[in-house]
């Protein structure tokens, strides 16, 4: 199948199951497992991981295509469909042979979900003060605290959980969990305000046991970074495909609105705002591809572990999602004052639309985190950095 073969077979899989279900979709109603076990049938599942664990293996780039066309349906169901790309991806880098064969492969085969756990409650975007502890008891690993928001938790195959070491507070580590691990609890789900389509929970581990060659290789804080490159360029093509679907719901909605007489359509005003929105999608499309094509050029190289390990957080992969969430934004409330007061109803898309993309801001790092972090990463001198 080809790349183009398979970006009709989303666009198909969106027209049949998504456009339309608005309602239902953003009902908080329980995770839609029934939509995502039809999208599996489509052999798109994971498409991601590598061929050699029985995945498709397609990049990146690919991906910001999939995943645009995906959240130009609904932003919640891109978001659960790619997210496990978190997971897989430090999995996939850091993981021992034997690591990967016990949870990538059964993940393919079965068309599963997996799921990370890195923010609490206390610590907030300051990961580094997380008290989630780990701790080694002879052959296997001790997990024991509170993650407060990890999306698909309930339904997930395994978890990779960021936790700080009972032994040593200054080292942290990264620990594959399979979902029904003795002592691993799914407190509640939350109430989320947008993106209602995916689930979201509160997740805490008491004497939580897995065997000790569960730990992945590296400093966990660092794999975390290093597997949300990935995660925040598909957030920033979702912000994309969300930006694109408010676009044409304007359009449709100015063949029927009369202003002066006349549709809608015919107003300067609207057409010069509606030029601005293309413009500005245009750019968001270029910088996720652009993105993406820097992260696959790195994950291609024969020593990419390494070299992502030197690099940990990607400059283009922070600037497009800060760049796409906040322009989606901008087009999502101009737009929205284009409805007037109709606008402000659950009658039209567009308020789902708006509460939906506001998560591409927020999520995986705000914008002010994700400012600092561009600013002493790549705009201190290199001598002056900390």
């Amino acid at each position: 199948m080809s790349e183009s073969e398979r970006l009709d077979l989303v666009k198909d899989f969106v027209a049949r199951e998504i456009l339309g279900r608005e309602s239902l979709l953003d009902s908080l109603a329980d995770a839609p497992l029934a939509l995502y076990e039809r999208f599996a049938e489509t052999g798109l599942m994971n498409w991601w991981v590598s061929k050699e664990h029985g995945g498709l293996g397609l990049g990146l780039e690919e991906s910001v295509r999939i995943v645009s066309e995906l959240a130009y349906g609904d932003a919640g169901v891109a978001f659960t469909l790619f997210l496990p790309v978190l997971t897989t991806s430090m999995v996939g880098w850091y993981g021992s042979e034997e690591l990967k064969e016990k949870f990538l492969g059964p993940l393919v085969a079965r068309r599963g979900f997996c799921a990370t756990l890195g923010s609490e409650h206390e610590a907030g975007s300051e990961l580094a003060r997380i008290s989630t502890t780990v701790r080694r008891d002879g052959d296997t690993l001790v997990l024991d605290g509170t993650k407060a928001f990890s999306t698909s938790t309930d339904f997930a195959r395994f978890l990779v959980v960021i936790a700080r070491s009972a032994d040593d507070p200054a080292r942290y580590t990264a620990v594959a969990v399979p979902r029904d691990a003795p002592g691993l609890r799914v407190d509640k789900r939350w109430d989320v305000i947008g993106m209602r389509a995916s689930a979201t929970y509160q997740v805490s581990f008491s004497d939580c046991r897995v065997p000790g060659d569960n730990a992945l290789n590296g400093n966990g804080l660092r794999l975390l970074e290093i597997g949300l490159n990935a995660s925040r360029i598909l957030i920033a093509a979702s912000a994309l495909g969300v930006a694109r679907r408010i676009r044409d719901v304007c359009m449709e909605y100015a063949r029927t609105k009369s202003l002066k007489g006349a549709p809608l359509v015919k107003d300067g005003v609207f057409g010069g705002r509606l030029g601005q929105f293309e413009m500005q999608i245009d750019v968001m499309a270029n910088q996720c591809l652009a993105a993406a094509r820097a992260y696959d050029a790195t994950a291609a190289r024969p020593d990419a572990a390494r070299v992502l390990l030197r690099q940990g957080a990607q400059k283009s992969a922070l600037t497009a999602k800060m760049f796409c969430g906040q322009t989606a934004w901008q087009i999502a409330s101009t737009a929205s004052e284009m409805f007037g007061g109709i606008g402000y109803t659950h009658d039209m898309v567009i308020g789902k639309l708006l509460r939906d993309v506001r998560h591409a801001s927020i999520i995986e790092g705000g914008d002010d985190v994700l400012r600092d972090l561009v600013y002493q990463r790549f705009v201190v001198p290199a001598a002056k950095r900390t």
